[in-house]
């Protein structure tokens, strides 16, 4: 058995190598953590309802679906095959990866190649599977600048960091990974011409280098995601789908009526919410502990009759802030400025809200930054860190002011009357309810006349009224049927076929998603 890495960098650079070894081995098993075992199991039926779907020779598009990760593999084969028995054109494209930040031999990834072909085959009368690991020439100038900015938002997402090392091991991992992507991405599309590219998340990791690459070619091209509830899919047509563009959306809908029916449904969600609990297709809660009310949380904090200002931070590094700075440069940049702010501001009470989503992850905390910028807290400033047993509702109960990046909390603040500052690039953003500076000094300016009167600073009755009806939009019109969550991938293959999907009722319940997801036009004001 081969263990060691230079043997196995010099055996890359020979040919047939790697095909020798495969030949060798019995198990055929999977090698060095790409594991496709599941998708090889349930490939053979997929291929076979697809096969014998009744839409299978319907004129369709050429389309280019890519995906990297075994988890996001597996998902896009079964993706692939669902247009395919759309009737559309469809080649998968894969890099053989299970982890980003680890470096492969060129010996383990031909190995990889000829396990996924073998996986693969059942499906080869219905679908072209490519590798893209083959390099291409180099790439264009503004190809190449924004493939070194996808890097860098890879070793912010990866280290929970905003500065980034350019000479770390890991950025230039990520730089050489997602170059040789975009690079074979290019080749590809230029040769071939297909129709649309279809590729998960679009802002990072390969997937942003080659949503990238199709954009250098003029190639159109959709990405996905998948948010906290089941049964529903996230869609963006020439745009990473993790910015969450819902303009178009919100353009189409935000005069139509905003039902009673409506509110009580929005009103269901944020009261389980607040509650700890969850509601209905949301897998995910937001809080550890219930609302313990704001009298309780006063006393708590030791809060006193000074008015409140609540800065709700998102997770440093996290995928919803990448890429959304406005004028502030990154998160932590705005909150040490705002730190400094109102170390000096002592006739209110500051209270920073840390992430609860902060306890799970191992990175730098945005206590940390509050710790370097402020040794010593001041007496009128307080922190609530990610483990604390403080609900984020009660805070929002007792606080005069909000101030957010990108966190839907903002938004939630708006929807109790709350003047919320948004510094951000959030999908809430210049929505009608938040106040969205500019520059530096428009945020302070802001800041000071907010808190120079902030009776009059609450948003009005329409404002708030808009806030509750975009937050329906939101949760509820933006996201898309769709049957398979990549987080519950397994249960949901399970509960609905493909066969399903290409009948009648499946088409009724999900062709809409199909449509966008192969590039189609939607128009958000049909019905």
């Amino acid at each position: 058995m081969l263990r060691s890495p230079r043997m196995k960098s010099l055996l890359g650079e020979l040919p047939l190598t790697a095909e020798l070894d495969w030949a060798l081995r019995r198990s055929k098993a999977p090698v060095g953590g790409f594991k496709l075992e599941g998708l090889r199991a349930a490939l053979p039926e997929w291929a076979a309802q697809t096969a014998a779907s009744p839409l299978l020779g319907r004129g369709g598009k050429r389309i280019l679906l890519f995906a990297t990760l075994n988890y996001w593999i597996e998902h896009a084969a079964l993706c692939a095959l669902a247009l395919r028995g759309l009737g559309h054109d469809v080649t998968l494209a894969y890099l053989p990866y299970s982890n980003w930040t680890k470096p492969v031999s060129k010996f383990d990834l031909r190995r990889r190649e000829l396990y996924a072909r073998e996986v693969f085959a059942p499906a080869k009368a219905l679908l072209a599977v490519e590798s893209f690991l083959e390099p291409g020439a180099a790439l264009p100038a503004a190809l190449a600048a924004e493939v070194q900015q996808v890097s860098v938002m890879d070793a912010q997402y990866t280290l929970q960091v905003e500065e980034v090392d350019q000479d770390s091991e890991l950025y230039q991992l990520r730089l050489a990974r997602n170059t040789q992507a975009a690079a074979a991405a290019l080749r590809w599309i230029e040769a071939k011409q297909p129709d649309v590219l279809i590729v998960p998340n679009g802002l990072i990791l390969e997937f942003g280098a080659v949503f990238h690459a199709a954009q250098q070619a003029g190639v159109p091209a959709v990405s996905y995601e998948f948010g906290e509830q089941r049964g529903r899919i996230w869609l963006a047509q020439e745009s990473p789908v993790m910015l969450q563009d819902t303009a178009a959306m919100w353009a189409a809908r935000r005069d139509e009526p905003f039902s009673d029916a409506q509110r009580q449904k929005v009103r269901e969600l944020f009261a389980t919410r607040q509650q700890a609990g969850l509601f209905q297709n949301f897998y995910r809660q937001w809080q550890d502990v219930p609302s313990e009310g704001v009298q309780q949380l006063r006393a708590r904090l030791q809060l006193d009759e000074r008015p409140v200002v609540l800065l709700a931070a998102n997770v440093i590094g996290d995928s919803l802030t990448l890429g959304r700075a406005t004028f502030s440069g990154d998160m932590s940049t705005w909150l040490r400025r705002t730190l400094d702010f109102f170390a000096a501001r002592d006739d209110v009470q500051f209270i920073l809200r840390v992430h609860p989503g902060e306890r799970n992850l191992e990175g730098p905390s945005v206590a940390d930054l509050v710790a370097e910028a402020l040794p010593k807290l001041p007496g009128h400033m307080r922190l609530v860190a990610a483990g604390d047993p403080v609900n984020t509702y009660d805070l929002i109960e007792a606080a005069d002011l909000g101030l957010v990046y990108t966190t839907t909390v903002g938004m939630e603040m708006a929807m109790s009357g709350l003047p919320v500052i948004v510094v951000g690039q959030t999908h809430y953003r210049e929505r009608g309810f938040t106040l969205d500076p500019a520059s530096w000094d428009d945020y302070f300016a802001q800041l000071d006349r907010c808190l120079a009167d902030l009776p009059a600073a609450r948003l009005s009755r329409a404002q708030v009224d808009r806030a509750w009806h975009y937050a329906y939009r939101f949760f509820f019109d933006y996201p898309q049927p769709f049957p398979w969550h990549l987080l519950h991938f397994a249960e949901d293959t399970e509960a609905f076929s493909l066969a399903q999907l290409f009948s009648g009722e499946g088409q009724a319940d999900y062709r809409q998603a199909f449509d966008l997801l192969a590039g189609n036009p939607f128009d958000w004001g049909a019905r």
